[in-house]
Formats: C-alpha cells, structure tokens, sequence
C-alpha cells in the first residue's frame, strides 16, 4: 500500500512549504496539490494557482513524488499543459505524476468567462487531450486535427525525464470517465469517503479493461480520502478505513487535509503504512 499528502494551495505558502518539508521528512509516496482558482468550500478562499506552486513544490520535495490531483482539461490547453509539465519533471528530476480529470465546478468556469460543456463533452475532452499530449511528448512533431483541439507541427522539447512519459492519474468515479481511464491511465484515482461506492466503480473499471483488452492489473488503483484535521472522530474513521480499502483492491491512497496536520497526526498517518 502506497501512501500519499495531499494539501491544498489555499494557506499561506509559507504553512505549504512546512507541510510539503514534513511529508517528504516522513516517507510518504508523494505529495499532491489540486488545480482550482477558487477555495471549494469557500469560494472567497484565496487559492494559489497550482501548477506554479506545483513546480515550487517539485522544488521543496526532494525524494518524494509531486503531482497535481488533478488538473482540469477544461481550462488548461493541452499543448501548453503538455509543456508545463515536462517542465515540473525536469524541476522534480523526474518525480512527477500527471493528473488530470473533466473539472466539475462550474462557479470557477462562470466566473473566468471559460466554457463549462457538458459531460459527455468534458470526457470526450479529455481523451482527445491525453491523446495529443502523450504524442507530445513522445513524437519530434505532432499534426492533430480533433473535435476539440489542433495542433500544426507542433513540438514539445525537450522530452520529459521520465520515459516513454510521466505516469498518467485520472481522476473518475462516472461510466464514461471510467472507460476513459482503461483507455489512458497508468493509475486510477477517485475521491471517497464510502467503501462500496469505490469498491463499484473499481469493478466498472475492470469490466471497460476487459472490452478494451487491456490487463485491468495494469492500472494501479489508488482513492482519495479527505481528512479533517479539526474532527478527531473523523479523522479516526478515515483512516480506520485505509485496512478495508487495502482489502478490496487499493494500492494507494491519498490523505487530503482539509486544514494543515500537527506534527503528531501526520507522523501518525505515515506510520499505517
């Protein structure tokens, strides 16, 4: 079992970079951020953009891996996403992992002027994008003609350090994203906090493996706890919960605190695994 912290870019940096030093100091897997403009439970959070303080994380962390869980294909233009992250590989000396998902909150669309499809719109988004960056970064030029992007002799250089390519995190819990991720992903990631719910959609992922022919085993499976540093008893529950998640198939899980641990709960999350 893998265990990874995740902390959103909604404090202080100076409170990141303290929680980025310590997790790395305790061993967990990697450490994570998300890619949002405005606080989720607050809107009028201030909100640090999170690709840049993703490559100031890559940065702080020295021996565990960094990624974004997950960036939003809706307002991130795949070319320049696929650059931005070679970038982050370089920085991190190859320890990045690249998340990405359909984006869902619609507040933060309306109030940058960005379009918000539909879903079946967002997933087909999605899969065309991966498409044309894994091309990117593993093709000298790149010609793509698609639904929803185009590319004209494109380049992408240099190549990321991690070959053939970064290791590719889709966020999913929905049919069509599920099929998406047996189509693209090297790990599956789905935010949680009902065991069944995540037991359900790791079999739909099985069953999109089996009608693509792809070997269901290939894709590491990973949750999303969150974590509430301020309610002891919830903090007790979930991470009780990581045994049973370990027990129906989970390979990794991501603690994601809502407010920035003590010393004392992130040691004790570092010691289950």
């Amino acid at each position: 079992m893998l265990l990874s912290a995740k902390l959103a870019p909604t404090f202080d940096y100076p409170v990141l970079h303290d929680f980025w030093c310590r997790a790395d100091e305790l061993g967990f897997h990697s450490v994570a951020n998300y890619d949002h403009f405005y606080g989720l439970v607050d809107p009028t959070t201030p909100t640090l953009e999170g690709w840049a303080s993703l490559a100031a994380m890559a940065v702080v962390v020295r021996r565990a891996r960094v990624g974004c869980l997950v960036t939003g294909v809706t307002y991130r233009n795949p070319a320049v996403l696929a650059n931005r992250a070679v970038t982050v590989d370089h920085i991190s000396g190859g320890r990045m992992d690249f998340g990405i998902g359909a984006g869902w909150y619609e507040g933060e669309h309306r109030g940058y002027g960005i379009d918000f499809p539909s879903p079946g719109q967002r997933v087909a988004m999605v899969d065309e994008a991966l498409t044309l960056i894994r091309r990117l970064w593993t093709e000298e030029v790149v010609d793509f003609a698609g639904r929803f992007f185009t590319l004209h002799e494109a380049r992408c250089n240099p190549k990321p350090v991690q070959r053939p390519h970064p290791p590719i995190v889709v966020g999913a819990s929905q049919p069509k994203m599920l099929t998406l991720a047996a189509r693209h992903a090297d790990e599956w990631n789905m935010p949680s906090t009902d065991l069944q719910e995540w037991a359900a959609a790791s079999r739909l992922l099985d069953r999109a493996c089996a009608e693509l022919g792809r070997d269901p085993c290939s894709i590491r499976r990973a949750v999303q706890l969150f974590v509430l540093p301020e309610q002891p008893d919830q903090v007790d529950a979930q991470l009780e919960s990581v045994a049973e998640y370990a027990r129906l198939g989970c390979e990794h899980v991501v603690l994601s605190f809502y407010q920035p641990p003590g010393d004392e709960l992130l040691r004790r999350c570092a010691e289950l695994v």
